[in-house]
């Protein structure tokens, strides 16, 4: 089982209370790629990574950088800044300079946004991702920190910040979202602002590069039971590695111990391996050599948010894929298995995150409050087949869902607990990655998921 963990336990609270709410083709035209995509009124995706993209928005010391990956980079440092790790204490000065994207009008009255972002960040630099929303009545929140993120943890430590909120929204680690009483007041998220802030070492060239930034807002209605989908009537089955997280447990306690706490980055490595990247024998070199799948101990490591004090922040996930050669990542929400159908019969796996009871999923033998799992192909009768980490063994880990309360589990936004209380749910959220210039025919299937 999964166990709770503060924020979604906190969330899940906020949530229950308010019913008593791109993956970049390089080389694509700029004006194909600006246009958000429409997906069933429930969710707009937004995210910025063509040279033309880079070359909007407002720079302060920042510069747009073309070639076969587009990205964001400091031209001159904006100023100097220093920086106290809450985590560590450590007091460093920094040179930073910002890029802010044009305002985004969502195509949703949305109750929710996560910010994923794609980056390079080498030894003596780190990045900060915020959101600014814009309300019904016109007026601006506050800039939103939704991440201050480095691929290694030698400068400062990965970590989310909590205690954000104007009384209209909160950050829950990862996700902005409409507080309670203002949901229930009208309030949404009608347009919305990024700002990237890249920081490097005094006096140094190599800073961080921003490939892909962005967001999606979501307006999922409340639902216990979501409407049934169709199945294709087709069995395709992706061959993506199978990990346990079980078989860490009690590994690393200062990255949460292993076991349950480890279903994201468990996931997030089974994918990774799929697109056939694999972190370097330096990278493991840290790793107990008694531990089996080292790469799963680095991908834990890797994604540790010191404020959550767990490896399950979305973006971070995300985030960490694409430290990869050519591999982006993004967190959004689909609509139904329909979607994800499609997305696997392109041959693009992904990462659902869903919550149940032990009766409500058939074959699971466990109940969670959270937990992430790959969805890897389906069955000819629809049923879903998964890389769920929750298993004893690697052999184990490869499962098949009975489709109806799998698909259920995923995508309702309310649910009961064992204790009969209301809860919530994922609304189907799930990270999607994928080559970073994908073939024609995964360029059109995340298209039609409403990612591109």
């Amino acid at each position: 089982m999964t166990a709770p963990t503060p924020r979604r336990a906190l969330l899940a609270v906020a949530l229950a209370a308010a019913t008593t709410a791109a993956l970049p083709t390089a080389g694509r035209a700029a004006a194909a790629a600006a246009a958000p995509a429409a997906t069933g009124g429930t969710v707009d995706n937004r995210f910025w990574y063509a040279h033309a993209h880079w070359q909007a928005g407002t720079h302060h010391g920042t510069t747009a950088v073309d070639g076969p990956r587009p990205g964001l980079e400091i031209a001159a440092p904006a100023g100097r800044t220093e920086y106290t790790d809450p985590h560590t204490s450590r007091k460093s000065s920094w040179e930073y300079a910002t890029w802010t994207s044009p305002v985004h009008r969502s195509t949703v009255p949305a109750t929710e946004a996560i910010a994923s972002w794609n980056a390079r960040t080498p030894a003596g630099s780190w990045i900060q991702t915020e959101l600014r929303v814009t309300y019904p009545d016109g007026t601006t929140g506050p800039w939103y920190v939704m991440g201050r993120w480095a691929a290694g943890d030698g400068d400062i430590r990965r970590t989310s910040v909590d205690g954000q909120s104007d009384g209209r929204t909160t950050v829950w680690t990862d996700t902005l979202a409409v507080d309670g009483p203002a949901a229930a007041a009208g309030v949404r998220i009608t347009h919305w602002q990024l700002r990237l802030t890249l920081y490097r070492k005094p006096g140094t060239t190599a800073g961080p590069t921003v490939w892909l930034a962005g967001a999606m807002a979501s307006a999922v209605p409340d639902r216990f039971t979501v409407p049934a989908s169709t199945p294709s009537g087709r069995a395709h089955e992706l061959h993506v590695p199978r990990y346990s997280q079980e078989v860490h447990t009690g590994q690393y306690p200062q990255y949460d111990n292993g076991g349950e706490a480890w279903c994201s980055p468990t996931s997030s490595q089974m994918i990774i391996e799929y697109w056939g990247r694999k972190p370097s024998a330096a990278a493991l070199a840290w790793v107990d050599p008694g531990y089996a799948d080292p790469q799963v101990c680095h991908a834990a490591r890797s994604t540790y948010d010191a404020a959550y004090k767990g490896c399950g922040n979305w973006p971070f996930n995300a985030a960490y894929a694409a430290t990869y050669r050519d591999l982006a990542g993004v967190v959004t929400r689909l609509r139904s298995l329909t979607d994800l159908e499609t997305l696997v019969a392109a041959g693009i796996p992904a990462i659902t995150s869903q919550s149940f009871r032990r009766e409500e999923l058939t074959g699971a033998g466990y109940g969670t409050a959270g937990h992430l799992m790959t969805v890897i192909g389906f069955t000819a009768a629809g049923d879903v087949v998964a890389n769920d980490p929750n298993s004893p063994d690697n052999t184990s880990v490869r499962r098949v869902y009975k489709r109806r309360e799998w698909e259920n589990v995923w995508l309702r936004t309310k649910r009961y607990n064992a204790e009969g209380k209301t809860v919530s749910g994922s609304g189907g959220v799930c990270y999607l990655y994928a080559p970073a210039r994908p073939s024609a025919a995964q360029t059109a299937a995340l298209r039609q998921v409403g990612v591109l």
